[in-house]
């Protein structure tokens, strides 16, 4: 797995074109103030250890998110990150269990719209913490 935390004064997302077919419809978009958000690449090898795999990511998101002083962290899809892939099936799985798990810690936790291509506006500050690349 690979993952680029970037934490975001604000952080905007609206699905724009559908990538896999038997995902549900999704048009709505949203906007997110002070949060965490995880630009994460399941990968095949993945698949070997769901549950390994599972408490890493949330280790690593609880860390950045307390070290951006927020409790919002977006899980977002980004296939742009390794040329391995996770099956669909596999990675949306792991998402939702990543934000039960978040949610349960008390992290105000959301997906962006997964099997989509979506118009991004980011406004993220110049500070070090603010960008952290991981593979995991």
């Amino acid at each position: 797995m690979k993952i680029l935390m970037i934490y975001c004064n604000s952080f905007y997302y609206k699905p724009t074109i559908k990538t896999l077919e038997e995902v549900k419809e999704k048009t709505e978009a949203k906007e997110f103030k002070n949060a965490l958000v995880g630009f994460i690449q399941v990968e095949a090898e993945d698949e070997n250890d769901p549950s390994g795999v599972e408490k890493k990511l949330v280790k690593n998101l609880k860390w950045a998110a307390k070290k951006n002083n927020t409790k919002t962290v977006v899980l977002h899809s980004f296939a742009h990150l390794s040329d391995s892939k996770a099956l669909p099936e596999f990675t949306i799985e792991l998402f939702d269990k990543v934000e039960a798990r978040m949610k349960n810690a008390e992290y105000d936790t959301h997906q962006t719209a997964f099997g989509y291509f979506m118009d991004l506006k980011i406004d993220a500050p110049g500070l070090s913490l603010a960008r952290i690349f991981k593979g995991i």
